[in-house]
């Protein structure tokens, strides 16, 4: 068994969309970053591939790439799930939360959560998402940002050891 951390965060800004988990949400300001700056789908990537030491997402798919500029996050998922399925891992369970003093977050978790289930390929009870605020302290809490944890598990298939 093989255990990953993740995290990331990104400024909030005017004229972005402000996407999680793949979802849209409606909300006036957005994520800044090179590519769709999802950063729940950041944080999980980098809670993966860490946890089979293959180091982080700038070194897969770096903001100097014009192939990744506003790119979706759930297709570098992709990316990263056939990097582990190649290796022989899988992937046993995702623990995941955005912090973020607003929006509300709890009514699109279902959602995010479906959309991370079909592209890791695992069922819903294997993963698992929260929100929470940071009672608007720090940069988060003052509504400049929005961050991410993830941990997951990842299990070598036998055949490979």
């Amino acid at each position: 068994m093989r255990i990953g951390i993740g995290y990331d965060v990104h400024k909030l800004v005017n004229d972005r969309p402000l996407i999680l988990g793949g979802v849209i949400i409606p909300y006036p300001v957005g994520l800044l970053g090179h590519s769709d700056a999802d950063v729940l789908t950041h944080a999980i990537m980098d809670a993966l591939l860490g946890a089979a030491a293959l180091g982080d997402i700038g070194k897969h798919f770096p903001d100097s790439d014009a192939r990744y500029q506003g790119i979706s996050s759930l297709e570098l998922l992709k990316e990263v799930t056939s990097k582990l399925t190649e290796l022989h891992y899988s992937i046993n369970n995702l623990d995941a939360v955005v912090v973020a003093q607003a929006p509300k977050l709890a009514p699109y978790l279902p959602d995010m959560r479906g959309n991370l289930a079909k592209i890791l390929g695992l069922p819903l009870e294997d993963i698992n998402l929260k929100a929470t605020t940071t009672e608007h302290l720090g940069f988060a809490g003052r509504g400049e940002g929005i961050g991410a944890y993830a941990v997951c598990t990842l299990l070598k298939s036998k055949a490979a050891l």
